[in-house]
């Protein structure tokens, strides 16, 4: 059994909105700290999309309209919106997934999962109610074992949070804290 952690929309563009208030960041660092101390394999996962964004459809509700958005720039590959966050620099060795939807699995996740032999998926990110409840009902649907690190998480609406964290996600993982989770890796 291989696990690991996935942290997925840490990224300049996105974090800034949701960390306001929030220790979603400091507790995203500690639960990178404790994959890493113990020899979990890292992921990172971030949106992005070419330029001219041929993968933004017209009739997506979330992406159609990207391309035609003043702000539409932000949102390319090399964008600084679409990097990592410094607080969660990911190093040489570690991936970083670009995904082109809201889930995580929207992306080439499969493929360094495989690699990695990865059996189970420790997920943090932000928004709780986009990438971490898109990514956790596909990763389900693949099998893997999944726990949910809720205070990793994050999502504009706290009641939306607790609603997924307290009622949705334990029917398909374990929810716990970073602390709890970190303790279980020594």
């Amino acid at each position: 059994m291989t696990t690991a952690l996935l942290l997925m929309d840490f990224q300049n563009g996105i974090a800034a909105r949701y960390a306001e208030g929030s220790d979603v960041i400091p507790n995203a660092q500690r639960a990178l700290a404790a994959a890493r101390e113990a020899g979990v394999p890292v992921v990172f996962v971030r949106v992005a999309f070419r330029e001219g964004f041929p993968e933004a459809a017209s009739r997506n509700r979330s992406f159609g309209a990207i391309a035609d958005s003043p702000t539409a720039a932000h949102m390319t590959e090399t964008a600084e919106a679409t990097q990592i966050i410094e607080a969660l620099t990911p190093r040489p060795a570690e991936p970083v997934v670009v995904k082109r939807r809201i889930g995580a699995f929207a992306s080439d996740l499969d493929v360094v999962l495989r690699g990695l032999g990865a059996t189970d998926l420790v997920l943090a990110g932000i928004s709780t109610s986009g990438v971490v409840l898109s990514t956790l009902r596909a990763a389900a649907d693949l099998d893997f074992g999944l726990t949910v690190l809720a205070d990793a998480c994050a999502d504009m609406d706290p009641e939306v949070h607790r609603v997924l964290t307290e009622k949705v996600f334990p029917r398909q993982a374990e929810v716990i804290g970073v602390e709890a989770w970190a303790a279980s890796l020594t």
